[in-house]
């Protein structure tokens, strides 16, 4: 299966799932992970969450860094926010799983985060005023059934589902990205 075809796009119902907590690293959770950095990379996502590729456990990938011509990336297992503050910025957020929009969503500018790596150490990052502080939180939400649009005011809401549905209407594939 292509890369492409792997991406769960919405209104797929396991996007408005809890997923439930790795209780164990095995060998079919690398593999997932791999998988979904591949799936990542090849549709020129920065971050993808498990249920973006159908299965409902509690992890996301993230490289913020892959647009810079090098790869540097996060696994992380059971993450949880542990600070969202400072001041609310609103940016442009795209989501693989909502191909040909792009939708602007207001978020806190710093987060903290807890999570393990594939290694099983606990592990804790932080992010203040840019791209990783929003892809964590975007990320993040997908674990607990909350997509980007759900961030937006009913009317902004219905506007922008439209939107994504003349997108998906002239052939959007997970990766494309609409205007700012």
């Amino acid at each position: 299966m292509a890369a492409i075809d792997d991406i769960v796009t919405a209104p797929d119902k396991r996007l408005k799932t809890e997923c439930a907590p790795i209780e164990e690293i095995t060998e079919e959770i690398r593999a997932l992970s791999e998988r979904m950095l591949e799936d990542m990379y090849a549709t020129d996502g920065c971050g993808l969450a498990a249920p973006q590729v159908g299965e409902l456990v509690q992890l996301v990938v993230v490289d913020v860094d892959y647009g810079k011509g090098k790869r540097n990336p996060y696994v992380l297992i059971n993450p949880r926010i542990l600070v969202a503050d400072g001041e609310e910025r609103e940016t442009g957020e795209g989501c693989l799983s909502f191909p040909g929009i792009t939708v602007r969503v207001s978020r806190p500018s710093h987060v903290v985060v807890e999570a393990r790596n594939l290694d099983g150490d606990l592990m804790r990052y932080e992010a203040k005023d840019n791209l990783m502080a929003v892809c964590l939180q975007h990320e993040i939400d997908h674990l607990h059934g909350v997509t980007m649009v759900d961030h937006l005011r009913p009317l902004q809401r219905a506007r922008m589902m439209r939107e994504y549905q003349n997108a998906l209407a002239e052939g959007a594939r997970p990766g494309d990205v609409g205007e700012d």
